[in-house]
C-alpha cells in the first residue's frame, strides 16, 4: 500500500507542478494583454478546481483550502466579470497564492508540516472578492470588512453546495456506467475519486456508488468486488461521461446500461444485476480495453515514468553494450571463425543500437519547461527593480536529456537574475547611452548536431575588463603581466569562487557572485561555460552541453601506448597525408589544405605528452574533426575501429586538473577490459 501511495503522490506532485506552470503562463499573458478574457478565466478556474480536488483527495488541507478560495474568486469573476482597473491587483493576488501553493508543495517534497494558519490568506482573497463585487472599497482588507466575508461568500458562491450533494444515489436515473479498474492496481477508491473530480469539471449532473470514496478507504474493497457505478440523467450527459471514463487512467473496462423505469434508491446493485428493466439487452453496450471492437483508441498515448526507473534502464542498456562488446571481441570466440556467429553478433549489435536509441529518446524532454519559468523571474524582478525588460525565447522545442535539464535549470535562472540585476542598466542610464529604454534578455537553445548550446544574452552594460583585472590583481590571481591577458582569459576570473566586481550586495546578487557554482553545475552534466562580452553593449553566456550523458558512438584510436575515443559525431573524415601536403608555419605549427580550406594539425602525442614511434606524418592517420563552426585535424598513430561506449565520469580526484578544458570529457571501459579516454573535441579546439 505504501508503494501505491507513493505512486499516487508522485502523480499528484507532477500534476500540481504542471498546472501551476500553466497558471503562471496564463497570468503573464493576461498581464501582458491587460485583460482577463473568458478563456483565461475558465482555464484558471479549471486549474484551481483540479488542484483543489486532488489536494482534498491527498488530504493536503492547506493547498485544498487556498485553491478552493481562489476557485471561488474565479467562479464569481466567470459569472459577473471584473473591471479592468482590478486586473493588476488580481494578477498580483493570484501570483501570491500560487507561490504559497508552490511553497506548500516544496514542504510536501521535503516531508515538512504544512501551514496551519490560513485565516489571513482566506481573508485577503475574500476581501478582494468583496471589493470587486461592490461590497467593499477597502483594497487593503481592514478587519471590519474581513468580517463580512463569510456572509458575502455564502451569497455569491452557492454552487459549492451543489457539489457536496452529488454523493447520494438518486432515483429516476436513465443511465449507469459500471467501471472496473485494472487488477491489483491498488487504492481503487482514489482512482474512482479522480474520475468523479473529472466528471464534475464537465458540469453534468450525476451521482455515484459507493459514496464518499475520497474519505472512506474501505470503499476500495467494494469497488473491487462490484465495480464503481456512475448514474447519469440524460443521453447528452452520458456522452460527456463516457468521454471522461474512456480517457481515465487504470480503467480495465466499463459497461453502459440504459434504464426505462425507476430504480429505487435503496435497492442493492447486485439485485438489479445491472440489467435493463424491460430486458432490452440490445441497449446494453460493453466496452473493454482489451477487445478489438470499441476499444479506447489512443488512451494513454502519454504516460508518466519515474526518472529513477529510466536511470536503471539506461544503466542496464549500458552494461548490455559492454557485454555485447566483450562477446564480440573475445579472442577465443574469434578463433572459431564462425560465419553464423559473426552474423548473430551483427544482429545483436543492430538490436542493441536500436534499444539504445529508444532508451535515449525516452529521456529527452524539451527545454521549454525551463525557459517558460524565466518569464516569471523577469516579470517579478522587473517590478522590484523598476526595469522594463523583454524576455525573448527561441529554440524552446530543442530536446535534451532530462537529467541534464534538471542540472542546468538553476544555472540558467542564476544568469537571468544576474542579467536583470546587474547586466541591464536603469532606464535613465540606458537613455543616456542612446539605448532603448526597454532592455532585452534573449534565451535560446540550438542543436549543433553533437551538443546543445544554451545562450543567455542581454543588451546591458557588459563586463568591465579593467575592474575585473583590478580585482584579480588585488586577490593576487595574476600569473603574468596584465597586458598579456586576453578578454577570454580575463572573463575566466569571474568563475572563480567568491570573485565578484559588485560593489554592493543586493537581494538578487550581482554578476560574478555564484558564477563558480554555475560553472560547477554545468560541468557536472558534461558541459562547459563560455563567456563573451562587449562593454556598454551586452553580455553573452553560452552553455555547451551534450545531448545525453550515457552512451556514445566513438572511433577508437591509438597514440603510443594510450587509446582514445573520438565521438563519431565530431568526425568529418580520416585519411593518410603526404609530407608534401603539409604547410609549415614559421612558428612551427603544421597545417593542411583540404577542399581549399586550411586547417591546423594537432599531434595528440605532443598535445598530451605521449611517447610514440609514429612521428612521420605519412605513417599515421589524420582525422578532420569539427565542433560547431570550428575544425582542425588530429594526428594519431592508427585507428582501431568504431565502438559503442558507455561514458563514465572521470574520478573526482582528477577534477582539480581541469581535464575537461584540456579536451577530455570522460572515460569508458571496453569489452577487453581496457580503459579509453573520451576526447571532448569542442574543448580541445578551444584550448588551442
Amino acid at each position: 500500500m505504501d508503494n501505491n501511495f507513493d505512486s499516487v503522490l508522485d502523480m499528484y506532485l507532477f500534476e500540481a507542478n504542471s498546472l501551476l506552470e500553466q497558471l503562471d503562463d496564463i497570468l503573464l499573458r493576461a498581464e501582458s494583454e491587460q485583460a482577463f478574457d473568458k478563456e483565461c478565466i475558465d482555464e484558471i478556474f479549471r486549474i484551481m478546481h483540479t488542484i483543489k480536488g486532488s489536494s482534498a483527495m491527498m488530504q493536503f488541507n492547506s493547498i485544498m483550502t487556498i485553491s478552493h478560495k481562489v476557485e471561488d474568486l474565479f467562479y464569481y469573476i466567470r459569472e459577473n466579470g471584473i473591471l479592468q482597473k482590478y486586473n493588476e491587483q488580481l494578477v498580483n493576488l493570484v501570483f501570491k497564492f500560487t507561490d504559497f501553493i508552490k511553497g506548500e508543495i516544496a514542504k510536501i517534497e521535503a516531508g515538512q508540516e504544512l501551514e496551519q494558519n490560513l485565516e489571513p490568506f482566506e481573508a485577503e482573497i475574500l476581501n478582494f472578492l468583496n471589493i470587486i463585487s461592490g461590497k467593499s472599497d477597502n483594497v487593503n482588507g481592514a478587519p471590519e470588512e474581513a468580517a463580512l466575508t463569510q456572509t458575502s461568500a455564502a451569497e455569491i458562491l452557492e454552487y459549492d453546495a451543489e457539489e457536496t450533494e452529488e454523493g447520494s444515489l438518486a432515483s429516476n436515473k436513465r443511465y449507469a456506467i459500471k467501471i472496473i479498474f485494472d487488477d491489483d492496481i491498488g487504492m481503487e477508491n482514489i482512482r474512482a475519486y479522480l474520475i468523479v473530480n473529472q466528471l464534475r469539471e464537465t458540469g453534468i449532473d450525476f451521482s455515484y456508488k459507493p459514496e464518499n470514496v475520497e474519505s472512506i478507504s474501505q470503499t476500495a474493497q467494494e469497488i473491487i468486488k462490484d465495480g464503481f457505478i456512475v448514474y447519469i440523467n440524460d443521453k447528452e450527459s452520458l456522452n460527456a461521461a463516457v468521454g471522461v471514463v474512456r480517457e481515465a487512467l487504470n480503467v480495465k473496462n466499463y459497461t453502459v446500461i440504459e434504464y426505462d423505469s425507476v430504480i429505487e434508491e435503496n435497492k442493492k446493485e447486485e439485485d438489479a444485476e445491472l440489467k435493463t428493466v424491460n430486458s432490452k439487452q440490445d441497449t446494453t453496450v460493453q466496452i473493454n480495453k482489451s477487445s478489438k471492437t470499441d476499444s479506447k483508441h489512443g488512451k494513454q498515448s502519454l504516460i508518466t515514468i519515474n526518472l529513477s526507473k529510466l536511470d536503471k534502464l539506461v544503466n542496464i542498456v549500458g552494461e548490455l553494450v559492454i557485454a555485447e562488446s566483450m562477446v564480440a571481441s573475445d579472442n577465443e570466440i574469434k578463433k572459431l571463425n564462425s560465419e553464423s556467429f559473426t552474423k548473430s553478433t551483427r544482429q545483436l549489435r543492430k538490436l542493441t543500437d536500436e534499444l539504445q536509441d529508444i532508451v535515449m529518446s525516452l529521456r529527452m524532454v524539451p527545454v521549454s519547461g525551463i525557459f517558460q519559468k524565466m518569464k516569471r523571474i523577469v516579470r517579478d524582478m522587473g517590478k522590484e527593480l523598476n526595469k522594463d525588460v523583454e524576455l525573448i525565447l527561441s529554440g524552446e522545442d530543442t530536446e535534451i536529456d532530462k537529467t541534464i535539464v534538471d542540472g542546468i535549470s538553476d544555472p540558467i535562472m542564476h544568469l537571468v537574475r544576474n542579467a536583470m540585476d546587474h547586466g541591464i542598466e536603469s532606464e535613465e542610464d540606458r537613455i543616456k547611452t542612446d539605448k532603448y529604454k526597454k532592455g532585452s534578455i534573449k534565451l535560446s537553445a540550438t542543436n549543433t548536431g553533437g551538443e546543445i548550446h544554451i545562450t543567455v544574452e542581454d543588451d546591458g552594460r557588459g563586463f568591465d575588463v579593467k575592474k575585473i583585472l583590478d580585482k584579480a590583481k588585488a586577490k593576487n590571481l595574476l600569473t603574468k603581466p596584465e597586458s598579456e591577458y586576453t578578454p577570454k582569459e580575463i572573463y575566466q576570473f569571474l568563475m572563480l569562487p567568491g570573485f565578484s566586481t559588485n560593489e554592493t550586495v543586493t537581494e538578487f546578487s550581482g554578476r560574478g557572485v555564484g558564477m563558480d557554482v554555475v560553472k560547477s553545475n554545468v560541468e557536472k552534466v558534461g558541459g562547459t561555460v563560455v563567456l563573451d562580452s562587449k562593454e556598454g553593449i551586452g553580455t553573452v553566456v553560452t552553455f555547451k552541453i551534450p545531448l545525453t550523458l550515457t552512451i556514445v558512438s566513438g572511433m577508437q584510436v591509438v597514440v603510443g601506448d594510450s587509446e582514445f575515443i573520438i565521438p563519431v559525431k565530431n568526425i568529418q573524415q580520416s585519411f593518410i597525408a603526404e609530407e608534401k601536403e603539409i604547410i609549415h608555419h614559421t612558428d612551427g605549427r603544421e597545417m593542411i589544405l583540404i577542399r581549399e580550406m586550411c586547417y591546423p594539425i594537432v599531434r595528440l602525442n605532443e598535445y598530451f605528452n605521449i611517447k610514440t614511434d609514429v612521428t612521420n606524418i605519412e605513417e599515421g592517420i589524420v582525422i578532420l574533426v569539427e565542433s560547431g563552426d570550428n575544425r582542425l585535424c588530429l594526428f594519431v598513430d592508427r585507428i582501431i575501429g568504431e565502438q559503442q561506449v558507455v561514458v563514465k565520469p572521470l574520478p573526482t580526484i582528477l577534477s582539480k586538473y581541469n581535464l575537461k578544458e584540456s579536451g577530455i570529457s570522460g572515460c569508458s571501459i571496453l569489452g577487453d577490459g581496457s580503459i579509453n579516454l573520451i576526447l571532448d573535441v569542442g574543448n580541445l579546439i578551444e584550448s588551442m
